[in-house]
């Protein structure tokens, strides 16, 4: 992929990582929609900025309108409510389904046909390393992250045949504001950023940003025990 001839549209765009891949597509030659709940909060000179709450179907149609020259669509909108699935707040878990998975899904099925319209391109989804393993916490942020990966792996192969190739990032703790309750090593998302893109520039389906996810990667072969091996 030509990341200089990519017209991209971005989700939670205003901070975060979202922001630093939108600074580094530009930087890049790229033209950039950034979508945000506010769209005053965008404050990245030669991005687009869009209002897009993902959740809400009627905002999702209405950026999709807006976009239609877009040929790269990034998934990077989250949240993290730190809701256990066993006790937590019921309304909170599925806060995390809505965003990670159906808002997700919500934004792939308006803007898949765009893309291929426009002759193909990509989309990545921002995934996590805890979409491969739990923690024991956080645990309807991992639940969703990991239906999120399923999504992935689904739309990669209902979309190759239309030409839009469906990609996945998976990575650890980062020092942004939903990474903070992590008190672990964190990743600067400006390098995230430019592994991202990178990744993108040279077509991986499957784009691994840290040691810890590698790690993660390579011990899902060996099963639960390789994973959890406190409770084996």
């Amino acid at each position: 992929m030509n990341i200089s001839k990519q017209i991209a549209f971005i989700t939670g765009a205003n901070r975060g990582l979202g922001r630093h891949l939108a600074l580094e597509l530009l930087s890049r030659g790229a033209k950039v929609y950034a979508g945000a709940r506010n769209p005053e909060s965008v404050d990245i000179p030669g991005a687009i900025p869009v209002k897009l709450d993902i959740t809400n179907p009627q905002e999702v149609a209405a950026a999709a309108e807006t976009a239609k020259d877009v040929t790269l669509l990034i998934n990077n909108a989250g949240v993290s409510t730190g809701a256990s699935l066993l006790d937590g707040d019921l309304d909170q878990i599925k806060l995390e389904f809505d965003t990670h998975v159906f808002g997700t899904l919500s934004m792939i099925r308006d803007f898949a046909p765009i893309i291929a319209k426009n002759g193909g391109g990509s989309i990545l989804n921002i995934l996590s390393v805890l979409s491969w393993v739990s923690v024991g916490g956080y645990g309807a942020y991992t639940a969703a992250k990991a239906a999120e990966w399923g999504l992935t792996n689904v739309l990669r192969l209902n979309l190759h045949p239309q030409n839009v190739r469906v990609a996945g990032l998976h990575v650890g703790p980062m020092d942004t504001d939903m990474g903070s309750g992590f008190k672990v090593p964190k990743s600067n998302p400006a390098d995230i950023a430019k592994i991202a893109i990178d990744g993108l520039a040279s077509d991986s389906l499957e784009i691994i940003a840290d040691d810890r996810s590698r790690k993660i990667q390579k011990d899902l072969a060996g099963g639960v025990s390789a994973l959890y091996p406190q409770i084996s």
